[in-house]
């Protein structure tokens, strides 16, 4: 079976980037080389936060970006996810949004996903965070995905 990657917001908001500062570039190109190239070594899931936050969103590429996950498998809202953030906002794992950064950590943990993909660099895929969230998913009993960007994921060089 391939590995479960939950594709966060920030992805097919990548993909679409249109700001040509050269690691917005950058992000652009390895957003794009993982997605239309590595992604078919994985099994791309995502989830209604997802679509939710693409829909919200007031950019110009809004519509593209939730044609992109249109078709990816939605995680199921159990309500023990609900807990599970209440859990990582009291703990300080994340931010105090109920459906943001959280929710997306607490359903890719609830569903044993692999990997989580993001480009949200400052909570989620940040080296310092691993820790308290590998203890937090510890004693919740929960599995514990590798939070990477789509240049660790098998993004191209190509971009540099």
């Amino acid at each position: 079976m391939a590995p479960l990657v939950y594709v966060e917001t920030s992805i097919p908001s990548f993909y679409y980037e249109a700001r040509i500062e050269p690691d917005m570039v950058a992000r652009r190109l390895w957003t794009r080389h993982w997605w239309d190239v590595s992604r078919t070594s994985f099994e791309a899931v995502t989830s209604l936060a997802v679509l939710e936050e693409l829909g919200r969103g007031r950019y110009p590429s809004r519509r593209h970006a939730l044609s992109l996950v249109s078709d990816l498998p939605v995680l199921s809202f159990d309500p023990a996810v609900a807990d599970i953030v209440e859990v990582y906002i009291r703990e300080h794992v994340m931010p105090g949004d109920p459906v943001g950064d959280a929710l997306h950590l607490a359903l890719a943990s609830f569903h044993k996903c692999d990997f989580l993909l993001t480009w949200n660099c400052q909570h989620l895929a940040n080296a310092n965070k691993f820790g308290h969230i590998r203890r937090v998913n510890a004693k919740l009993g929960l599995h514990v995905p590798a939070l990477v960007t789509p240049l660790e994921l098998g993004g191209s060089n190509d971009a540099t």
